[in-house]
């Protein structure tokens, strides 16, 4: 099983399957809209321009899971994430990433790369880099800021 096995929903409440990214690195972050990473958003984009012509996409899916740092709708986030920081890379509809109704990507992408704390996703900005194949690489904790992935982006773009 990879990433690719699974389908989500954008924004829009339309579904996506993930095997569309097939042939891509992807980079899963868990967002939130009133959070102190929020402005990882910034560098996230930045990290999609860099890359996202060699086959890169960053992929967000907000959640308001913790402190209830993303209270908006799915419309509102899209407007947010657009208006504050410029978000050009696909932000889907919110989600759960821990507990019972937990998507199911985010169970797959728990039990591959369980983290520093075990399973469950800590925080907001949690993120997961993904190769082209659609096997999980690596789980980042939400300090680690976008800039700082950069050097693993490069090397599974250099390795197709």
């Amino acid at each position: 099983m990879t990433v690719h096995d699974f389908t989500v929903k954008t924004a829009s409440g339309d579904d996506k399957a993930l095997r569309d990214f097939k042939g891509d690195v992807l980079l899963v972050v868990n967002t939130a809209s009133r959070c102190g990473f929020t402005p990882q958003f910034e560098g996230l984009e930045a990290l999609y321009q860099q890359y996202k012509d060699r086959g890169f996409t960053v992929i967000g899916f907000p959640s308001n899971q913790f402190k209830q740092q993303d209270p908006g709708t799915n419309e509102e986030i899209q407007e947010f994430c657009k208006v504050n920081y410029g978000v050009t890379f696909p932000v889907m509809a919110k989600i759960d990433v821990n507990g019972p109704d937990a998507d199911p990507l985010y169970e797959f992408l728990k039990a591959e790369k369980p983290g520093e704390t075990g399973g469950d996703i800590e925080w907001n900005f949690a993120k997961f880099l993904i190769d082209r194949d659609g096997k999980v690489v690596r789980r980042y904790a939400p300090k680690v800021e976008p800039a700082d992935l950069a050097p693993d982006v490069e090397a599974l773009l250099q390795d197709a």
